[in-house]
């Protein structure tokens, strides 16, 4: 009993096809704070290395609104065009930063579960809907933790920002009393260097997210025992399943053996325990092939079609049982072999020539393997 509980406990680690599975469907680890601190990141160095171009590009762009005409300013044909002229040289100076933080934005997904495009994730799901399901998943373990972590985001956030006001606040008070083109220089470092602690704080707590959030998506897709040996099952088949297919697989190379007999020059057997089919192309192949090999009643049955299509039947009990043993079917036969079946061969066709012509048969050699084969 407690093992069938332990089975039913999903302690064990997601498979490779269950991790696929999950990310077909849009379940991917993802970390927020990880995006976060990459596009703030990014753009405090963007505002660091560009904030004084930047700075003096905006300063440009306040004096010539300022310096616009009644004329122009009470004309609404050229008060509009003036407008979204002086709005997209905004977005052109603008456009470095945006252009960097959108590449930092698309990218951080990359170092964790990646880009992921899934059309699953699209489907409408009205259970999420339910607004006592949404209560117990706030007031839940998960909900706890998400709620702790949102509260201690805050309070490091908090007591960089604190720290960055204390230790900057003589230079943003000094920034009243800087000539303009200064005081926007200086304004745009300042925020660069606000910005760079800040995400330095973020970087910290996405290198503490990262690690849970990969825990928390193993611990979801967790499996049992019992899930592990299904999966199993459906990917590799059950073993009876595996069974019939192998004897159907047997049973049809048996079947295409069979049909390769009444093509074979000659058959050599045991002379009841093995018959090995041999066949040899002098003008195709390189050695005789064994095109059919058997013991019992599958060697009883190639003796059987051999009489029945008038192949040759050879007795050389050595030979027959180093062709079954050491040869596959439809492999050649050994160079050690070669005298051998050479020797039966020519037997095989001189009296096939004696038949036709009248003549004397020959006498069957004496089939010598030698030690060493019959050793092998």
């Amino acid at each position: 009993m407690a093992e069938n509980d332990k089975a039913q406990e999903p302690t064990e680690k997601p498979t490779a096809r269950r991790l696929e599975k999950a990310r077909e469907e849009g379940q991917v680890p993802r970390s927020a704070d990880l995006t976060a601190a990459a596009v703030l990141l990014v753009a405090a160095a963007s505002l660091h290395l560009l904030g004084g171009s930047i700075g003096a590009a905006f300063l440009q762009i306040m004096r010539s609104g300022l310096s616009i005409g009644p004329g122009v300013a009470l004309d609404p044909g050229l008060a509009l065009p003036t407008a979204a002229a002086e709005l997209k040289r905004a977005f052109i100076v603008c456009a470095p930063v945006l252009g960097l933080t959108l590449i930092a934005a698309l990218v951080a997904p990359l170092a964790l579960g990646g880009w992921n495009l899934s059309f699953g994730a699209l489907a409408p799901d009205f259970a999420r809907l339910d607004p006592i399901a949404g209560f117990g998943r706030f007031f839940s373990a998960r909900g706890a933790i998400e709620l702790g972590k949102a509260f201690g985001k805050f309070l490091v956030v908090a007591a960089i920002a604190v720290a960055v006001l204390r230790k900057e606040s003589p230079r943003i008070l000094a920034l009243g009393a800087a000539p303009l083109g200064v005081g926007i220089t200086q304004a745009a470092a300042l925020a660069s260097d606000a910005l760079l602690a800040v995400s330095s704080g973020l970087v910290l707590i996405a290198a503490i997210d990262v690690p849970l959030q990969l825990w928390q998506h193993s611990k979801k897709l967790s499996m049992t025992r019992e899930e592990i040996r299904e999966e199993m099952k459906e990917s590799e088949g059950s073993p009876e399943v595996k069974g019939r297919i192998r004897r159907a697989q047997r049973e049809l190379a048996r079947r295409r053996m069979m049909h390769e007999v009444p093509r074979a020059d000659v058959v050599v057997v045991n002379p009841t325990h093995f018959a090995v089919a041999l066949r040899y192309d002098e003008g195709r192949m390189r050695a005789p092939l064994v095109v059919a090999k058997g013991a019992d009643l599958i060697a009883a049955r190639i003796r059987e079609i051999a009489a029945e299509h008038a192949v040759p039947v050879f007795e050389a009990p050595p030979l027959a049982r180093a062709l079954y043993h050491g040869v596959e079917i439809g492999g050649e036969i050994p160079a050690n072999l070669y005298v051998a079946v050479a020797q039966v061969l020519t037997y095989i066709y001189q009296l096939k020539a004696a038949s036709a012509s009248g003549g004397r048969p020959p006498e069957p050699p004496a089939i010598d393997l030698g030690l060493e084969t019959r050793r092998h």
